[in-house]
């Protein structure tokens, strides 16, 4: 049976170490989900906010089979994890991501003279209730605001930026995620909009606007693109590890 944890303190051990915020924003109870097998005594863990799962503790198999609908990428805390995804998920795509150092010391000018990139025609404005429901329009920029259970919870407690033109978004830099230290950072371009450096310009607008109210905006790459675009900000690389996309046609019960 599996069960959806109310006092996350009793995983909290689980986890230790780990360094990824999704999980925080899970334990933190400001975001997401964390489910059991055994609600007394629990030896394994799932975090799950979003589309993204982490298994810790000892693996276990009904954990693992029992994956939220839809399509979801999951981390595991070891190879035995590991191990068990891919035999209960035989088509499970396994793909490789890239952890950045989260103690990241800004430089506030280089963001500031990144804004001055704007091209002319274009407007930087901030995810507010009209930008929140333009965001649910188009598939690249859900993302943007997509994991929060409702406007008000977004309006309330995330954050982003978007670039406009002509009355259309078309880049953006927005909270993925919550966690009460800061956000998790998701950013897009649309695909006719690339190589104009917007995506630089809208995620220094956000990493401001975050170090403004004393928020930490966290960072994982999904390619070295995104690795890249981390460095021109002032981040640094930290790490690769792998991950798991599944869907719902690859369950094996």
């Amino acid at each position: 049976m599996i069960y959806e944890l109310q006092n996350t303190d009793k995983v909290k051990h689980l986890f230790e170490g780990w360094e990824e915020t999704l999980i925080y924003s899970c334990l933190q109870k400001v975001m997401g989900k964390v489910y059991v097998t055994d609600m007394e005594n629990p030896k394994s863990a799932f975090a799950f906010v979003g589309c993204f799962g982490f298994f810790a503790g000892e693996p276990d198999r009904e954990l693992v089979l029992n994956k939220p609908d839809g399509f979801v990428i999951v981390a595991a805390q070891t190879e035995m994890w590991e191990q068990l995804i891919e035999e209960s998920f035989p088509s499970a795509k396994r793909v490789s991501r890239y952890a950045i150092k989260k103690n990241t010391s800004f430089d506030r000018s280089l963001l500031e003279k990144n804004l001055q990139m704007l091209p002319e025609g274009y407007e930087l404005k901030k995810i507010d209730a009209d930008i929140y429901d333009q965001c649910l329009r188009n598939p690249v920029t859900a993302d943007f605001v997509s994991a929060f259970e409702n406007k008000e919870q977004y309006l309330s407690i995330g954050r982003g930026m978007v670039i406009t033109k002509d009355g259309s978004i078309v880049a953006g830099a927005s909270s993925y995620t919550r966690y009460k230290e800061g956000i998790e950072i998701e950013v897009d371009t649309v695909a006719e909009e690339r190589r104009k450096h917007l995506a630089t310009i809208v995620c220094s607008a956000l990493i401001l606007n975050c170090l403004d109210d004393g928020l930490y905006p966290s960072w994982d790459a999904q390619n070295m693109n995104s690795v890249h675009l981390a460095e021109k900000l002032g981040y640094e690389y930290d790490h690769e590890y792998t991950a798991y996309e599944l869907a719902d046609d690859m369950r094996t019960h």
